[in-house]
């Protein structure tokens, strides 16, 4: 049997003393933290069998040596993030009177959630939610979180193997991805190394045997000779060195699976003093193997948002690609710190800092938005885009104007109408390309986007920002639903409205935990207070005395509208109602309203109340109808279908027509492209060709 591992804390502490300085020194409160520490997780193990303190205190050391961090404070939260989560004698309360609010605030960030009575699903969102709204107000936390996922993955062979599972595929997620955005390179390539091997144990042993062999390779030490020889002949002082991307390189995360190959599997560096022999190095370079056209990137004139500084260039030789690397000791230093590179007192004021601090504040409070998808899209590769005055925006690759616009201010991407890219017109949903000249041209009030353009903003600024925008669509509309709903219940049982001004209302608002009536009609169309609960309380409360009159059974509440806004109104798939017909019923949730027609089979299995539903209208001549539809001719001949068009309704005004099929047959399927102003118009096209007996198919397009 194994013997438990020790932890020797004499031999940790005299290495610390080297590392950041003696006990009585500024890094003072740091050794009473870990006197603190030692003393609070004293009988505790790891699954290992070694002492528990010797976590948080490896963390603490990956910090200094591998982060290069020395500021007390944040060494003192790192030895101490696992106590008030795992010691129930220490609270947050504590910590904070021995050891500052500071400490005590990034403590907290960095504590799990301990009592919860959802879904495991449920609950790791609020975990990660937590841990990203702790890291808005200090960065620090992500970055002890950093090196807490380094360590657990560093020991990760004790667990079980479900466990390692769930580490590995959340270290992919998340931490790993959330390193690169921080531009914390080395950590990011070891946390994606060490949980693609847990995840995929065969396939990383086969790929880990390549990637040695390819280092191994004559053909590889020879170009490092040759590099090494041409800079020494020119006099400048460089080391040339060899690397071969390790398994983060070939993860491939779109479909979570790891590849047997890659394009460019190795890279060249050339490390020298400065950075006018950086671009010495690289004509030298130029000249021994010639560039491939359109790929040199100067990333000391133009640098990352992460302070990232390097020339590269990419070279085919002996038909292999190989990405060069060019950038000095200082640049090598500052690329693998990222964020931390030039860490003091005054890093608040720091542009990139600000934007991880606002990226942390929409991941933790934004339910909106899937952080997943959000931290994956925060480190995509970076293009460099201008305003016409020179301003230089790095936004993530295949971002759209719109990513543009709410780079610049909240307020500009809101009211982004159109853009001119390189002085040609072009829509907010238009990507941009690396070097692009973007100026955004504004509209009086906010832009009614259509929901489906968030999915191709890239950036977390532009999503959160539209996400409140159509969060504050769904809102308006969902407070005058509950308002309408309430005043008709009413009037249905014979109360008056002015019992809704009574002082009374004010401890009714309190039963349903809202301020205003105003939030109790949004409450009511968000079908978050119930309708048939509130009459109840008003009948057997307020109004108790009275004699209201009975509902009409199976009566349902009337709304009429006269909007089609996407953001808050969804027809459904399984019936496709149109707003021209009657017969249309509506069921309230907070995401919207949920269009069906009367006889859909679906909202007949649905068990609900006569308060949950309520029948709809649209007034036709009032709702306007701003985006191109498709209507579906089936089976018809091209003389047919040109003579109906031809007697079509005014109101169409036809854009495209196109030839779906090519048959032997004079019967073809056609597609007929339209717009319309309002559904009243519709309608009538509509009509229309129901009166021709044509075949055809439409489902309307918002």
């Amino acid at each position: 049997m194994a013997q438990p591992k020790t932890f020797d804390i004499a031999k940790y502490c005299e290495e610390m003393e080297q590392d950041i300085g003696p006990q009585e020194g500024e890094a003072k409160l740091f050794w009473q933290a870990l006197s603190f520490a030692v003393s609070a997780h004293q009988d505790q193990k790891r699954k290992s069998g070694e002492a528990y303190v010797s976590h948080p205190c490896r963390v603490a050391r990956i910090l200094v040596r591998e982060m290069e961090i020395r500021d007390p404070e944040i060494l003192a939260a790192a030895v101490l993030h696992d106590t008030v989560e795992d010691v129930p004698e220490v609270t947050t309360e504590v910590i904070g009177e021995i050891f500052g609010k500071n400490v005590e605030e990034i403590v907290d960030g960095c504590t799990k959630i301990s009592n919860f009575g959802g879904s495991k699903q449920a609950f790791y969102k609020i975990v990660h939610r937590k841990i990203f709204s702790g890291a808005a107000s200090h960065v620090e936390v992500m970055i002890i979180k950093l090196a807490d996922r380094l360590h657990n993955l560093r020991t990760l062979d004790s667990m079980p193997k479900h466990k390692r599972q769930k580490i590995a595929d959340e270290t992919l997620d998340i931490y790993a991805p959330m390193a690169k955005v921080m531009g914390l390179y080395n950590i990011k390539r070891e946390l994606f190394d060490l949980a693609l091997m847990f995840k995929f144990p065969r396939q990383s042993t086969k790929v880990l045997a390549n990637i040695r062999q390819m280092a191994e390779s004559p053909q590889l030490a020879e170009i490092r000779d040759s590099l090494q020889q041409v800079m020494d002949k020119a006099w400048i002082t460089a080391e040339v060195k060899t690397r071969c991307k390790g398994l983060w390189a070939y993860y491939d995360p779109l479909n979570r699976l790891l590849d047997k190959e890659i394009k460019n599997p190795t890279e060249i560096f050339i490390l020298v003093n400065n950075t006018q022999a950086c671009y010495q190095a690289l004509g030298l370079v130029n000249q021994l193997y010639p560039p491939i056209p359109r790929t040199i990137r100067d990333f000391i004139a133009n640098p990352k948002p992460t302070g990232y500084q390097c020339l590269h260039a990419r070279a085919n030789i002996k038909g292999q690609n190989y990405l060069l690397k060019i950038r000095s000791h200082e640049m090598e230093r500052a690329g693998r710190l990222g964020a931390l590179s030039q860490w003091s007192s005054k890093w608040k004021t720091d542009a990139f800092r600000q934007e991880l601090r606002e990226m942390f504040d929409i991941l933790g409070t934004d339910d909106d938005l899937s952080y997943r998808e959000m931290i994956a899209a925060s480190g995509k590769k970076e293009i460099y885009t201008y305003t016409p005055r020179g301003d230089l925006f790095c936004l993530p690759a295949q971002s759209i104007v719109l990513d543009f616009a709410f780079k610049i201010h909240t307020d500009v991407g809101q009211r982004c109408g159109f853009a001119l890219v390189n002085k040609k017109r072009v829509g907010p949903e238009h990507r941009l390309q690396d070097g692009d000249q973007v100026e955004i041209v504004r509209q009086k009030k906010p832009v009614d986007f259509n929901p489906h353009i968030q999915q191709l903003c890239q950036t977390p600024k532009a999503r959160s920002g539209l996400a409140r925008m159509f969060r504050f669509r769904r809102q308006v509309l969902a407070h005058g639903i509950g308002q309408s709903l309430v005043l008709q219940e009413l009037k249905r049982y014979g109360i008056a409205n002015e019992i809704l001004d009574k002082d009374e209302m004010a401890d009714l608002r309190d039963y349903f935990q809202v301020s205003s009536n105003e939030e109790l009609f949004q409450g009511i169309g968000e079908d978050r207070i119930h309708l048939r609960e509130l009459m109840y309380e008003i009948k057997n409360g307020l109004y108790a005395g009275g004699s209201p009159l009975e509902p009409p059974t199976g009566a349902l509440n009337r709304i009429v509208l006269s909007s089609l806004d996407s953001a808050g109104i969804k027809f459904s798939r399984c019936c496709l109602p149109l707003p021209t017909e009657k017969s249309l019923f509506g069921l309230l949730s907070e995401r919207g309203l949920s269009v069906h027609r009367k006889d859909c089979a679906t909202f007949k299995t649905l068990a609900v109340q006569r308060e949950d539903v309520v029948e709809l209208r649209w007034q036709l001549k009032k709702t306007p109808l701003p985006t191109k539809q498709s209507l579906y001719v089936l089976e018809t001949s091209r003389n047919r279908l040109m003579m109906m068009l031809s007697v079509a309704p005014e109101d169409m005004q036809l854009q495209e027509i196109i030839a779906l099929t090519r048959r032997n047959s004079k019967l073809t399927d056609w597609e007929v492209n339209f717009k319309v102003n309002d559904l009243f118009g519709l309608k009538n096209i509509l009509n229309h060709f129901t009166k021709t007996g044509l075949k055809f198919e439409f489902i309307l397009d918002l």
